[in-house]
């Protein structure tokens, strides 16, 4: 049907073209006479559609009379924030055909819909997105103090800031508002846009000299798309298509995991942990109806939104034979300590010999440091995690505290 209208409405401006020659207009129609005519003459330049990375010519005007916006970013060596700004920029509505125009000349930026990383300003009212001048000190926590980080912003983080809302709601179709769109937008700051912001405002990860070089970041692989100093071509723009091409792929991908794995895991942990009273009174034993879900990151978070009082000690959950696991909850992300190990004496003791000496039947093992266990049954491990709780709050059989 677009066909036929763009035949119909090239039809009408060729009539009035021809008027005058009316032996020019018959041959014209008789040439529209089949589709397959109609359709070879619509292959003309206007009905272009691919992407417009960067221009340094005028503002061109589109065929529906529509002003193309402009991107502004500097010109030169690029680096990951400017490129992945320009990214998130181009997934919203009213930057998807925008031009990215590199240069430091004011005058032409000055003619930008949008500048990001150049001009030395911030000013998110007339949309200017710089980080360079000595006066900018922004960190997300100072622009939105409900907000943790405290990480110096790069133009990547002021245009996710105040665009990543509107940005997550175009790619995955949740509502702003959604408590699950805001999970993500957290979750993408903190696990992707910040280390770009780190990286480029130098930044070190941690106190003294790092033990080991990492080289293989985001931000030191989009910098090594720019010409090599001793190339004999230093020309910057191809390298930045790639590199543009190159974060969105990553944070697309980035996005797509948490979406689709990683948060309905947090919504399999927010259940249990809703339920856990139902599995055993103290609340302190959680259960999963299946194995292989991440939960401690889930888990730690959530005790703190839900305001769980007593901290949980035990997960249970099926392995993949059938048979149950009973883990240990750590004291935190990166440590091996738990909040409470399962009972010392049960510790390398495994199948027959562990449910003598425990007096639960079925069991399979306990790992030698007590951080996790196995029995046949539900049952089973529901017992253990039991038995090690009621141990916990038993005094000394000497008596002593």
């Amino acid at each position: 049907m677009w066909h036929l209208r763009a035949c119909v409405t090239g039809l009408k401006l060729t009539a009035n073209a021809f008027s005058s020659a009316p032996s020019k207009l018959e041959s014209i129609l008789r040439r529209l006479n089949s589709r397959a005519d109609c359709c070879r003459l619509l292959c003309v330049d206007v009905t272009r559609t691919g992407p417009r990375y960067m221009s340094t010519e005028p503002k061109r005007i589109r065929t529906d009379n529509m002003t193309v916006k402009k991107i502004g970013t500097h010109n030169g060596t690029f680096h990951c924030d400017e490129v992945l700004a320009c990214f998130f920029l181009r997934q919203l509505p009213e930057y998807t055909d925008a031009e990215i125009i590199r240069t430091r000349d004011p005058a032409q930026l000055a003619e930008c819909d949008i500048v990001v990383d150049v001009g030395g300003e911030f000013d998110p009212k007339r949309h200017r997105y710089d980080h360079h001048q000595r006066t900018f000190t922004e960190t997300f926590h100072s622009l939105c103090p409900e907000k943790p980080w405290v990480t110096k912003l790069s133009s990547a983080g002021l245009v996710y800031l105040h665009f990543g809302r509107r940005l997550l709601t175009q790619l995955t179709q949740l509502k702003e508002g959604d408590g699950q769109l805001e999970v993500l937008y957290d979750k993408l700051y903190e696990n992707f846009v910040e280390e770009v912001d780190a990286v480029d405002n130098g930044i070190s990860q941690c106190e003294g000299e790092a033990r080991y070089t990492v080289s293989t970041t985001l931000s030191a692989r989009v910098g090594h798309l720019n010409p090599r100093w001793n190339s004999k071509s230093q020309d910057t723009e191809e390298g930045f298509r790639q590199a543009l091409k190159m974060v969105g792929e990553e944070f697309l991908d980035r996005l797509d995991f948490y979406k689709s794995s990683w948060l309905p895991a947090r919504t399999v942990v927010e259940e249990a942990v809703k339920q856990r009273h139902q599995i055993d009174p103290s609340g302190e034993v959680l259960l999963f109806s299946q194995g292989g879900c991440p939960w401690k990151e889930h888990l730690f978070a959530l005790e703190k939104d839900l305001q769980v009082e007593m901290p949980i000690k035990f997960i249970l959950y099926p392995d993949q034979n059938g048979q149950w696991r009973i883990q240990c909850v750590p004291v935190g992300l990166n440590t091996f300590q738990n909040r409470l190990s399962l009972l010392e004496e049960w510790r390398g003791v495994r199948d027959e010999a562990l449910s003598e000496l425990s007096g639960i039947k079925d069991c399979i093992f306990v790992h030698a440091s007590g951080f996790i266990g196995g029995n046949k049954t539900q049952e089973g491990v529901l017992e253990m995690a039991r038995r090690t709780l009621q141990a916990a709050v038993q005094p000394p059989a000497n008596g002593s505290s």
